[in-house]
């Protein structure tokens, strides 16, 4: 029997938005290709937005948004749609992270992320 394994759907992230059209944003994402729900950082000298990097120097070591849907930026800068305030609440079990990041630098991320407007639960 043939086993199918279901992926990650845009928005399938979002719990509560108050108003899609006040929540959500198209951002120009600068680099990779990102999955629904990836948490994002702003470029401080550009004003695009990369997945969110603790260790980074640039501006995306602050999460300000998630994003919508998929994001493939591989190739150079790319318009996609993030959740850059709230009122709007999210499940924490469905959010993507870069890399390997602590607890500790995960929560720091859930509390920029509220500064945002943006409640993990």
């Amino acid at each position: 029997m043939t086993t199918l394994v279901e992926g990650t759907h845009p928005g399938g992230f979002l719990v509560w938005e108050a108003f899609r059209d006040y929540t959500r944003e198209t951002v120009t994402v600068a680099a990779g290709t990102l999955e629904p729900g990836t948490v994002l950082g702003r470029i401080t000298a550009s004003g695009n937005y990369a997945a969110h990097d603790p260790a980074a120097v640039d501006g995306t070591e602050t999460a300000v948004a998630v994003l919508w849907g998929k994001a493939d930026a591989s190739g150079g800068d790319a318009p996609a749609v993030a959740v850059v305030r709230g009122p709007a609440i999210v499940n924490r079990h469905d959010l993507v992270f870069a890399g390997t990041p602590s607890e500790a630098e995960i929560e720091a991320a859930h509390t920029a992320l509220l500064a945002a407007g943006i409640l993990v639960r």
